[in-house]
């Protein structure tokens, strides 16, 4: 019997036992246990803190306002405006705001609806590994087979052979993620000029989900895929206000590239959501023209916070990989004596009080057992919860 599309997403998501027991994601199991025993959430990416005033009272206004019903199908043209202007203000990339940027719910329907656009059975979709777990899903609704290029090292990079091993002549799209999630890695320039190379000698089409694209740090050198040399025709950047206005539950996001690539995810999206979001739109585009003080100041901020939990988780015994972006750090706890992260993450929440996400959740087929003993934890909470967690997992609850 052939396998229905929804069972194919689950699999590949790893959500399939042995026994055919479907099981809820990590993250909700997690965030359920976490609630469960009063822990200190490390785990789920969301943060503590509300979105900055202007954008919220632009919700409250909009509301108000009644901008309460359909938006245009490809977004209000005042937030396909002011995407296009935010990436010419900050990455340089000039946009249409008619025809070459499309405004969708969330990154998740941005990448589904690109996903479904471009790929069909028996293409491959080409992604790094350990990957957003939305990633694996999205491949196997589609019917094709997913090929990974490892992170190695301890900032977590691809290398050049494992690229020109990955991407090849079945190659349809190379599904990327940058800066990192779940490593907190920014992949090297000329990584990415590596990957560009490799898609363009194939043709294949990029997407890019950057929606970490403002929370870098250490002056790493993020590069938007569209800036590299011979990428901007073949590759679709997604970003998302979530992350960088602290509205995870607003589920607006938006994807940029040539006309003919957002074309196809229109004819997708539009059998989606159709529309989302209508009086969060307007709030997003003054969002995206706050000055650059709120985009400097909120780096500053979660870069302390990544500082001292790293350091407290270092103290606490872990091994912890440098972060260098998104709201994410990696810490080993193979020095712990730990070799299956998916129990020691339960043990850990409900023991010492403080939830964490498997690095293997990223990948569960990784061979790689750093992936099996390493935690994600997330630093984008108060410095209260952080010295709180830090207490907890360096004296005992």
């Amino acid at each position: 019997m052939t396998t229905p599309p929804w069972l194919r997403a689950i699999d590949a998501a790893g959500l399939r036992d042995a026994d055919g027991t479907v099981r809820a994601t990590v993250f909700a199991e997690m965030s359920a246990l976490a609630a469960q025993h009063d822990a200190i959430n490390l785990g789920q990416g969301y943060p503590d803190e509300d979105a900055p005033a202007p954008v919220t009272e632009a919700a409250i206004a909009a509301i108000r306002a009644g901008l309460n019903q359909y938006p245009p199908g490809r977004g209000t043209p005042e937030l396909r405006r002011a995407v296009a202007e935010h990436r010419e203000r900050f990455f340089g990339e000039r946009r249409d705001p008619d025809t070459e940027v499309l405004i969708t719910a969330g990154a998740t329907e941005a990448i589904a609806a690109a996903m479904l656009a471009l790929v069909s059975a028996g293409d491959e979709v080409v992604t790094l590994s350990p990957f957003y777990d939305a990633y694996a899903a999205m491949v196997g609704l589609t019917g094709a087979r997913h090929v990974a290029i490892p992170l190695e090292g301890d900032d977590f990079q691809p290398t050049a052979a494992a690229i020109d091993a990955a991407i090849g002549p079945n190659t349809r799209v190379v599904l990327l993620n940058n800066p990192h999630n779940p490593t907190g890695s920014v992949i090297a320039p000329e990584l990415l000029e590596r990957i560009v190379a490799a898609a363009a000698r194939h043709d294949a089409i990029i997407v890019s989900d950057e929606v970490y694209e403002h929370l870098v740090f250490d002056d790493a050198p993020f590069t938007p895929i569209a800036s590299i040399p011979g990428a901007a025709e073949r590759s679709l950047t997604i970003s998302s206000a979530a992350k960088t206005f602290r509205v995870t539950g607003w589920k607006v996001g938006w994807m940029t590239g040539p006309a003919h690539l957002i074309d196809a995810a229109m004819g997708v999206k539009q059998y989606l959501t159709y529309v989302n979001g209508a009086p969060f739109q307007p709030a997003v585009a003054v969002g995206l023209g706050l000055g650059d003080d709120y985009f400097d100041d909120q780096r500053r901020t979660l870069a302390a916070r990544r500082d001292r939990l790293s350091a407290g988780l270092a103290a606490a015994g872990f091994a912890v990989s440098p972060s260098r972006g998104s709201y994410f750090v990696v810490a080993d706890a193979a020095p712990l004596g730990v070799t299956d992260a998916n129990r020691y993450a339960r043990d850990l929440t409900v023991e010492r009080g403080v939830a964490a996400i498997p690095l293997s959740a990223f990948d569960p087929r990784s061979r790689d057992a750093r992936i099996h003993s390493s935690l994600r934890f997330a630093f984008c909470r108060t410095d209260a919860q952080i010295d709180e967690a830090v207490r907890r997992l360096t004296s005992g609850r």
